[in-house]
Parts: structure tokens; sequence; C-alpha cells
């Protein structure tokens, strides 16, 4: 299939520095993916000051990827320095690297026994509003804290974004996109034990639909463990077209427009 858009990766992960997982190397395997046409686009979204440079250092290589900056809840909990680090991702957007399309990945994850959800909170906070103060959208991770995230978000109305890999319900869903809000599915919505977020993909507005990867994780059936790349965006869309009625190179075409269109790209 061609023409795909992938609205979450994250290339300069190290995973993709394994030879045996990723032949070549992640160059070879970026350039088979556009060069081949299977891939439109890319978000390429960091997680934390040094990988949202290098998320902007590879989109400034391709023409059709684009990047995301931020500091992921897991990753701030990690940092000793908020303020400083705010400063710094403040001083890095003010220079706008015209491959810049949204702040990301922050939000709240509650999975872990260690989570501070204080310390996460003033982060997403903290760049909720960096967001509304440079009309950047926002790319949530929302896992395990739906309540809370929708708390943060609906105190800051002038900032739109994107949940990503959603996992929430089909009512948070539609409010979110009344408040201007794309709701974004990975891989799971292939899994078989993943019925709600079907359910949920399948009852909303086509024109409100992203698809991701996450890559290298949460690989798609039939490839669940294997290191994920945006060639397998393929299954999740095969499972959406299901969804909607329409053929996958359909709902392709669908969710890469609903990504140019709200990242306002070319």
């Amino acid at each position: 299939m061609t023409g795909m858009f992938d609205s979450h990766a994250h290339y300069f992960d190290e995973r993709f520095s394994d030879r045996e997982s990723c032949p070549g190397g992640v160059d070879a395997l970026l350039d088979r993916l556009f060069g081949s046409g299977e891939i439109a686009g890319i978000v390429n979204v960091g997680t934390d000051l040094a990988t949202s440079r290098l998320a902007v250092a590879q989109a400034e290589r391709y023409p059709h990827m684009y990047a995301a900056v931020g500091v992921h809840p897991s990753d701030a909990q990690r940092c000793s320095d908020r303020f400083s680090a705010i400063e710094e991702l403040r001083r890095f957007l003010s220079d706008r690297p015209e491959k810049i399309v949204a702040i990301g990945e922050i939000g709240l994850d509650y999975h872990y026994p260690d989570t501070d959800r204080k310390v996460q909170a003033a982060w997403l906070e903290d760049q909720l509003t960096l967001a509304e103060q440079t009309g950047l959208p926002v790319i949530i991770h929302d896992r395990e804290a739906h309540g809370d995230c929708y708390a943060a978000i609906a105190a800051h109305p002038q900032v739109t974004g994107v949940f990503h890999s959603y996992s929430g319900s089909a009512e948070m869903a539609r409010d979110l996109i009344r408040r201007g809000y794309m709701i974004s599915f990975s891989g799971t919505l292939t899994f078989r034990n993943a019925t709600r977020v079907a359910e949920v993909a399948a009852s909303l507005p086509h024109d409100c639909v992203l698809v991701e990867t996450d890559c290298p994780y949460l690989a798609p059936h039939p490839h669940r463990g294997a290191l994920n790349h945006s060639g397998y965006l393929v299954h999740t869309l095969t499972k959406l077209g299901e969804l909607w009625g329409l053929r996958p190179e359909e709902a392709a075409s669908v969710t890469a427009e609903n990504a140019r269109r709200f990242f306002r790209l070319p």
C-alpha cells in the first residue's frame, strides 16, 4: 500500500541501531519507506530535550518527515530542574525550525508504581502553557490517567492536539473532538483483546482520526513483539478500513489527509 501517514513515531530510538532487527540501519529503512511511496509522511516525536533535537535533525533529512518536541511524563520524572528544561525548550521553539509541527510527547502516565503525579502534572501544565503561547498543537500521552489528562487540557481551551494511541472511552473521544482534538490509533487496534478500542474507532467521525505506529513500540498483529516501523501501518489501516466499511487504501487516504490538514502540512 502507498500513501500512508504515520502520525507518531520515534525513529531516533536506539532499537533502530540493532542491525539484526533493522538491517542496514534506520537511514536505509527510511530511504526504503519514503522511496517506495509506502509512506507519505511521518511525525517524529521527541520524548525529552535530547531526543527532541534528534527528532528535528532526522526530520530535516527527509522532505516528508516532521517533528514534535517535548518531554514525556516518564522522562519528566528523571529531570531535576523543570524550570531550566522548560526554558531550554522555549528557546528551541523560539528558533522555530520549520519542521516542528507540535509539542509532544507530553501528558500523564500512571501505569508504574513509582509515578509522581504532582511532578507529571506540573510538566504537563508548563508544556500546555507553552503550546498556548506558541500556537502549536500538542501530542498527548494518556496512560491510565484519562480523567486528569482531560481536566488538564480542558483548562487550556485554546490548545488543540492529538490523543495518541487512544485508549479512552467513546464519550471522551467525542468530547475531545468537539474541543478540536484528533484521536490517533496505533497497532493496538489490531490486537484481539482490544475490542473496546475497535468499538471507539468505529464510532468516530472519519475526519477526526489519525493512525500511527508509535514505533519501535506497539507492533500490530501479526508482528507483535517485533521491531515496529511505519511499513506495518498497513495492518492498522486494514483493521480501520474494516471498521469503517472502506478499503485499506481509502482509510489510508482519509487519515493521511487528516494529518496534513491538522498539522498544516503542504
